[in-house]
């Protein structure tokens, strides 16, 4: 790129370096660089109205066949591995002879799995033509592990099978995260992360439910409703895994469900954006992960990461908090569902403002403030519209903010790829050590002083984090804004000299 492209550049994107980026923006800048990333010869001389139609045909491909399947099977994810905390309404910690510690053990022990396979996993995944065939065969695996999990007749085999559990599933969370950013651009994917989470919601919400029916079977055939759950969830997840290993598609530039003329663009429009992508970058599997290592971003991300998750813990004992307010198994297993349903609708909100104004600090600052109203009100009354209230607000608050660090780390890490999925794979399973020593915080119901109290601390750590993280982008653009010389310096946070020729930015803070 000559030194006057650079300029105009680095002119075009300026007015926005200290201020939210808007679409409008954005769209004079693609302009402006679109020829740092040539076009194919096949969509060359396309006029813009066509691209324009040849965009709404790929992203309607991608919205009708990828969403729905990952979102079935994120569903199932969440379904398996959060039947145990249903299960303890059941019953389970009498037939097993469990006690309280024993039982926050058999929670906390599955990401003993889950979190160190995760990075391992989505490296592979950057290598593999067909990662959406390794997705759904995982799935396949972990529904037989969950269904198994129904045979179990000890405390002992209980917790061998949670860790297994745990490793089958470390493949699917951070590997979809990667694979959704290898296909949408930045302002598609907080949307398509969104209703990946609201497939989490309506997962948590539908679990409930499943629950309270399998609580209906208790004794058919022998058999205890506790183990009719994991019997029911399993086979399902088994069922959908098969079917769609059939019809996954795999990466844009290999996908059997796009036209070539439809895979070509579907390559040119993320390279435009972010630079070399899937198809055509070269850095290694260790380099990228060696990368990640060294980028401090990643590790401020891990550490927020940490605080979400922490937060996110009162997923794992939703059911048993929800029964503090002293009404019956079933009851409180359907009481469990509306604020998922309500988190879902959020999800929805804050990601259809963050895609359209590009933001993303105000909305995790927005939540977090919310989380501290809901956290103070849980310990401080017992009264029980106002517990509820609280218990309404809380799926929200600690996963929202959740959504916003994935979509800035597929943001602000894109490039090199391999850097963006060991990223991806280290805040989630290096951040989700939180879910083993939150679990052992439940314990004193109903006010969970213990658990509530150290909730708050994490909320206010991740504020203080977020806002230093804040400063920091804002003053690398400003650096990709100015000379070469303090380009040159921006490039040693893990920018890449075709990200500089692109005009590319810190976008969201």
């Amino acid at each position: 790129m000559s030194a006057q492209h650079r300029e105009d550049t680095r002119a075009a994107s300026s007015a926005s370096i200290d201020q939210p980026v808007d679409v409008d923006v954005m769209k004079e800048e693609a302009h402006i660089v679109e020829d740092a990333v040539p076009k194919p010869d096949s969509i060359r001389d396309l006029t813009e109205e066509e691209l324009q139609d040849l965009k709404k045909r790929i992203v309607r491909k991608m919205d009708m066949v990828i969403m729905p399947i990952m979102g079935i099977l994120y569903l199932l994810n969440y379904v398996d591995r959060s039947a145990l905390a249903a299960t303890k309404l059941y019953g389970i910690m009498d037939d097993l002879n469990m006690d309280t510690t024993q039982f926050a053990t058999a929670i906390s022990i599955l990401f003993v799995g889950y979190l160190p396979f995760q990075i391992p996993s989505n490296l592979i995944m950057t290598k593999i033509t067909r990662p959406g065939f390794y997705i759904c065969s995982a799935a396949v695996i972990w529904g037989a592990v969950s269904g198994s999990t129904a045979a179990v007749k000890n405390y002992d085999s209980l917790l061998a099978l949670r860790v297994m559990l745990g490793i089958t599933e470390a493949v699917f969370f951070p590997g979809v995260i990667y694979f959704l950013s290898a296909w949408y651009t930045k302002n598609e994917l907080g949307k398509r992360l969104a209703a990946l989470f609201m497939f989490q919601m309506i997962g948590s919400a539908f679990g409930g439910l499943v629950a309270a029916a399998c609580l209906t079977l208790e004794g058919r055939y022998g058999i205890a409703g506790w183990r009719w759950l994991f019997i029911v969830e399993g086979a399902a997840t088994v069922g959908c895994g098969l079917i769609f290993a059939l019809i996954m598609p795999e990466y844009p530039h290999n996908a059997r469900i796009l036209k070539p003329i439809e895979r070509d663009y579907a390559v040119w429009r993320l390279e435009m954006e972010a630079g070399a992508g899937e198809a055509h970058e070269e850095t290694t599997t260790l380099g990228g992960f060696k990368l990640a290592v060294l980028d401090p971003k990643i590790w401020v991300m891990v550490w927020c990461m940490g605080m979400a998750q922490a937060m996110g813990s009162t997923v794992n004992f939703f059911p048993s908090i929800v029964q503090t307010l002293n009404y019956s198994s079933m009851i409180s297993l359907l009481l469990t569902a509306p604020p998922y349903v309500f988190a879902a609708i959020w999800f929805y909100c804050i990601s259809f403002y963050s895609d359209r104004k590009n933001s993303i600090y105000p909305i995790i600052v927005f939540s977090l403030c919310v989380a501290f109203v809901a956290y103070i009100v849980a310990m401080s009354t017992l009264n029980t519209g106002a517990r509820y209230f609280a218990m309404m607000l809380i799926p929200s608050v600690c996963t929202g903010p959740q959504i916003m660090l994935y979509k800035t780390v597929n943001l602000h890490m894109a490039r090199p790829y391999p850097k963006r999925a060991a990223g991806v794979a280290m805040i989630n399973s290096i951040g989700g050590l939180s879910n083993v020593w939150a679990s052992y915080l439940y314990y004193a119901p109903p006010r969970y002083l213990g658990a509530f109290g150290t909730l708050l601390g994490c909320a206010f750590a991740f504020l203080v984090t977020i806002t230093g993280y804040l400063f920091w982008v804002r003053k690398m653009n400003k650096l990709l804004g100015g000379s070469e010389e303090d380009q040159r310096r921006a490039m040693k946070g893990g920018v890449t000299q075709q990200q500089v020729d692109l005009g590319w930015r810190y976008i969201g803070y």
